[in-house]
């Protein structure tokens, strides 16, 4: 028989055999693939413009597409090479199981032509399936008797896979009692099976493991493998066998009734019933019978009577073993009887005080009794004794009574009860005695306080709790019992903040739970000082008192509050002045904002939230500083918008904004020429309103020719105060740009330099702060950043006042 082709030439065969179909397919209007299950997606199945007499990119112009249901999504077309591909993994075995051939059909849709072209797809099968057994592990058992040429059916593998790549047949590992033989069945499925090759003996060897192994025709190879232990059952071929012939014993004459004399010893090498050995009297006489137990199946011989060596000084028996086949062995008993001091002490207990407080004094009387012995002279002499680590001791009475006594303070929390033995011996050889034993229980007093497990307890508590939250749990533990151990807790009353300890935490007197009754605030409240206290419901009662600390944590309930630039109080809008030759990283002015929480919760960051002109002012993240990012052109507006986000580091963030209006002008003619160039609406309809508005240009022209010469003075003024300012630069270096703002005792470092003055034009207010040579540095506290309004002098006009309809603009400049 030839073997299987190699794996070049099974491609090519696959190959022509696509060609081929294909070709058949063509002529016969169905087109024909074949492709090996497992490819990856996108691997090509036969090329389907090719068959359909297309150009590659003709099938989109076309609209050539899959219209298949239920396997259609298996395949899909290749728009670039206008062949059938695969859309996914395919498996053989999920989608044919074990049919010979797998075939799938689909439909391809010619859109502008309306033709569907039938489309058959056989999945090849590759050998990616081993042989399987259901059970990887098997017991078969085999009587040892059994004959050479016996048959044991084994466990067969099954192969998802079909044709060469299936299952071919099996391998067992070697072994010199059996042999492997495989045979077919109808659905020529192969059946393995265990033949006896010699006869077993399973008191050499009882199991015997075995590997079946199952193979399959692939390349490579696939096998599986099962482990197969073959339990030899036993025969009854062994007899019982005694470890002795005869079996001797000496007991004394007082052995208590029922106590084991001697236990027989026999083995049988079988296994099961035929290894049970059970032990019988054989012809035994009515006295050993009577005298003597036989225990079947433990071999004990024991008493069941006393004896006297006076009436019978030995005894002589046979004992059988037998098992569960009736092969029996036999073996002699000889029990000899010992005379000895066969009368052991009596204890009578006259009275017994059953409980006794814990502290009674030393001395007090706990039990009396008598003692005696049967036996005469030396062996009727008795003497007691207890421990010697009790607090007790035994006092002599008269004739043969005896006091228990205490001898020290009893502690119950130590020792709550004692089982004392009082052993009674008598003189004889070997001596006798009896041991008696007597119960007392130590009765509890409240000689204990409660005891916490710490000295001092800390916890803590999140601020904004809800009302009636437990916070923490102490316990005490009191080492009395019944009443003296019943714990309460209370807490001790002071005031904290001029309001009673109890409005803000209570206890649970049974458990110790402490529970917040109000909500806490951390700005308010950052710690309390408690002091629990335990007291037991003895008498009289005991305390004992612990300190708790609560702390209260800070959470970020509290928005950043920005104080500069603060919002005016008369309606205006405050606006910094930069110049146009202003450089990269000019300072224009500084966003300062504090937060009330503390820790992270009070770390604060500024951020450019929106800017009227993208990319030309920036903000420290940190500092808050607004600088320029570049430089200044004429095109850039004069009224520049930034909206800043001040964000503290709490889970979760929050944040506060402002609104900053920059005017970019290197003069203040420029600014009023913005001003001027602003209309009032007209109202054609009203003609009183027309001389209103002359009157009022003429007035504005007259102001603005009076601010024309004040911004001449104001600017020679200027000049003379850079120059002055350039003289003393040295001196101001160790002055830094920023603000500083601290929290928890807030600082704040401001450089003010400002001027207000009041321009009216048409009907609107505009407030105008002009550059001072002059620098105030001013050391801000925290109350004052809190309540004191910005920096900022207005000045404004009579005729302004009265006309309530004007909107106000303040000007910064720096």
């Amino acid at each position: 028989m030839a073997g299987p082709p190699g794996r070049r030439g099974r491609r090519a065969l696959l190959w022509l055999s696509m060609l081929l179909g294909t070709l058949w397919g063509a002529g016969a209007g169905q087109i024909r693939y074949s492709v090996r299950e497992e490819l990856d997606k996108g691997s090509l199945v036969g090329n389907l413009s090719g068959d359909l007499g297309l150009e590659p990119r003709a099938l989109a112009q076309r609209g050539v597409r899959i219209v298949s249901r239920g396997r259609a999504q298996l395949f899909a077309l290749s728009a670039r090479g206008g062949g059938l591909v695969t859309a996914g993994r395919i498996d053989r075995e999920e989608l044919c199981a074990q049919s010979a051939r797998c075939l799938l059909h689909l439909n391809v849709l010619m859109e502008n032509t309306m033709k569907i072209y039938g489309v058959e797809v056989e999945i090849v099968d590759i050998n990616d399936n081993p042989p399987r057994f259901r059970d990887d592990r098997l017991e078969v058992k085999v009587s040892e008797l059994a004959a050479a040429g016996t048959r044991l059916a084994l466990p067969f593998a099954r192969d998802a896979d079909v044709g060469v790549n299936s299952l071919q047949g099996y391998q067992l590992s070697s072994n010199p009692h059996f042999s492997l033989d495989v045979k077919s069945g109808p659905d020529g499925q192969r059946y393995p099976e265990l033949v006896l090759g010699q006869p077993l003996d399973r008191e050499q060897k009882a199991t015997h493991d075995l590997l079946l192994t199952a193979l399959d025709g692939g390349e490579p190879v696939r096998s599986g493998t099962a482990q197969i232990r073959v339990t030899v059952l036993d025969a009854n071929d062994n007899a019982p066998r005694f470890s002795r012939g005869e079996y001797r014993a000496s007991v004394p004459e007082n052995t208590p009734v029922g106590a084991r004399l001697l236990t027989l010893a026999a083995t049988d090498a079988d296994e099961g019933p035929n290894g049970k050995v059970t032990f019988s009297f054989r012809n035994e006489e009515d006295h050993i019978a009577e005298t003597f137990r036989l225990d079947p199946s433990l071999g004990e011989i024991s008493t069941v009577r006393s004896l006297d060596y006076e009436q019978t000084p030995s005894y002589l028996m046979e004992v059988v073993a037998q098992d569960g086949g009736a092969l029996l062995a036999s073996a002699k008993v000889l029990i000899t009887v010992q005379d000895v001091n066969d009368n052991a002490p009596e204890v009578i207990l006259t009275s017994l005080t059953s409980s006794v407080p814990e502290d009674c004094p030393p001395g007090t009387i706990i039990a009396l009794f008598s003692v005696h012995d049967g036996d005469s002279g030396q062996n009727g002499e008795v003497s007691c004794s207890i421990p010697g680590n009790l607090p007790f001791k035994l006092e002599k009475s008269v004739d043969n009574y005896y006091h228990l006594l205490t001898t020290r303070p009893l502690d119950r929390e130590e020792t709550s009860d004692y089982n004392i033995t009082v052993t009674v011996t008598d003189g004889g050889t070997p001596p006798l005695s009896t041991a008696n034993h007597i119960s007392l229980k130590v009765a509890d007093i409240n000689d204990n306080p409660p005891a916490f497990s710490r000295d001092a307890y800390s916890t803590s508590i999140p601020e904004n709790n809800l009302r009636g939250v437990s916070i923490f749990s102490v316990t005490a533990h009191d080492r009395d019992s019944g009443d003296n151990a019943q714990v309460t807790y209370s807490l001790a009353e002071h005031t904290f903040q001029e309001a009673p300890l109890s409005s803000y935490v209570s206890i649970n007197s049974d458990t110790g739970v402490l529970y917040a009754l109000q909500s806490f605030d951390y700005e308010q409240i950052r710690e309390l000082q408690l002091l629990v206290t335990a007291s037991d419901t003895g008498s009289p009662p005991l305390s004992s008192s612990v300190s708790v600390s609560l702390f209260v944590l800070d959470q970020n309930d509290n928005i950043p509050e920005i104080l500069y630039p603060a919002l005016p109080t008369d309606g205006s809008t405050g606006v910094e002045l930069t110049p146009r030759s202003a450089e990269p990283g000019y300072l224009v002015t500084k966003v300062v904002a504090v937060d009330k929480d503390s820790g992270q919760n009070a770390w604060l960051s500024y951020r450019l939230l929106k800017a009227s002109e993208p990319g030309l002012f920036t903000v420290g993240l940190h500092t808050g500083e607004v600088r320029t990012a570049r430089a200044l052109l004429d095109r850039d507006a004069l009224k520049q918008s930034l909206v800043v986000a001040v964000q503290d580091h709490g889970q979760p963030p929050l944040s506060a904004t402002v609104t900053l209006t920059i005017a970019v002008a290197d003069s203040i003619p420029e600014v009023l020429a913005e001003l001027g160039s602003i209309n009032t609406p007209t109202h054609p309809q009203d003609s009183d309103i027309t001389l209103y508005l002359v009157v009022a240009v003429a007035v504005v022209s007259c102001v603005f020719l009076a601010f024309v010469i004040a911004l001449l003075a104001l600017r020679l003024r200027r000049w003379h105060a850079v120059r002055l300012l350039q003289s003393s630069r040295g001196s101001m270096a160790g002055v830094p740009n920023s603000h500083f703002v601290g929290v928890d005792g807030v600082q704040a470092f401001l450089q003010t330099y400002s001027h207000e003055v009041t321009l009216t034009t048409d009907s609107r207010k505009s407030h105008l702060i002009f550059p001072q040579p002059n620098y105030a540095d001013r050391l801000i506290s925290e109350e004052s950043c809190e309540k004191s309004e910005p920096p900022l002098i207005a000045s404004k006009m009579d005729a302004n006042k009265e006309d309530p309809g004007g909107a106000q603009v303040s000007f910064l400049f720096r």
